[in-house]
């Protein structure tokens, strides 16, 4: 079942998108035209999701008016103006308007092109198992990729379990910024600045993390230079 209510985490300072961050959040940036967050957004809605929770901090103002005009999903806004709390601390402050469902969470900086606008999330939707599962993550080739110059992230066993890369040179998968996560695991947590790798990291100790294999061609759209490498293969495309 493809879950209907999202997190977005849109309320980084967006220090490595700078100077396109000078005059606004890293959320509002555009590329091929279109704001980064509505690439986000539009994704989600294609998918069936209904509702989007939306955590603000920087240039907080222009992105609620920014949002305000959409109808599709319906918008909630955290707001996190008076602390930004990072990732974790995110989810844990929206925690309340998450519900008990599973969740998709996703970063604004993560975009893709594909035949059925619906297929990766819906996918992941579809793999989704709440019974082994805490968190499914929408992982990608390190190959097939732009913007994204790591060394990996994860490597993934026969079953789809992962486990991180911890002290090797390399692993074969990139997480793109995409995952369904159970809100059961955000019970109790502090609101407070922590990452979300806490949060994996109790759950890849369980072995309840998985990964999901992303068919289409990944762009990290992290700073102007990568940006650019994404305008012009868009630009390709069209």
């Amino acid at each position: 079942m493809t879950p209907t209510t999202a997190m977005v985490m849109a309320a980084g300072l967006g220090t490595r998108m700078r100077p396109l961050t000078n005059d606004r959040c890293k959320a509002l940036v555009e590329l091929h035209g279109k704001p980064l967050i509505d690439w986000t957004l539009d994704k989600l809605a294609q998918a069936g999701v209904e509702t989007a929770v939306v955590n603000v901090h920087h240039f907080a103002d222009r992105l609620e008016a920014h949002l305000a005009v959409r109808t599709s999903p319906r918008i909630l806004i955290s707001d996190e103006r008076e602390q930004l709390l990072e990732t974790g601390g995110g989810l844990a402050k929206a925690a309340p308007l998450l519900g008990e469902a599973p969740i998709f969470v996703a970063n604004i900086d993560s975009v893709w092109v594909e035949d059925d606008a619906e297929s990766e999330l819906r996918k992941l939707a579809a793999a989704f198992d709440p019974d082994r599962m805490d968190a499914l993550l929408l992982i990608t080739p390190t190959e097939n990729t732009l913007g994204f110059d790591g060394p990996g992230d994860f490597f993934m066993d026969e079953d789809g379990r992962l486990t991180r890369r911890g002290e090797r040179a390399s692993a074969p998968y990139a997480y793109t910024g995409v995952q369904i996560l159970h809100p059961r695991v955000l019970k109790g947590l502090p609101v407070e600045p922590f990452s979300t790798n806490l949060i994996w990291n109790a759950a890849l100790k369980a072995g309840r993390v998985y990964g999901c294999v992303m068919d289409a061609f990944w762009m990290h759209v992290g700073d102007p230079e990568a940006r650019e490498a994404a305008e012009n293969r868009l630009r390709s495309l069209a």
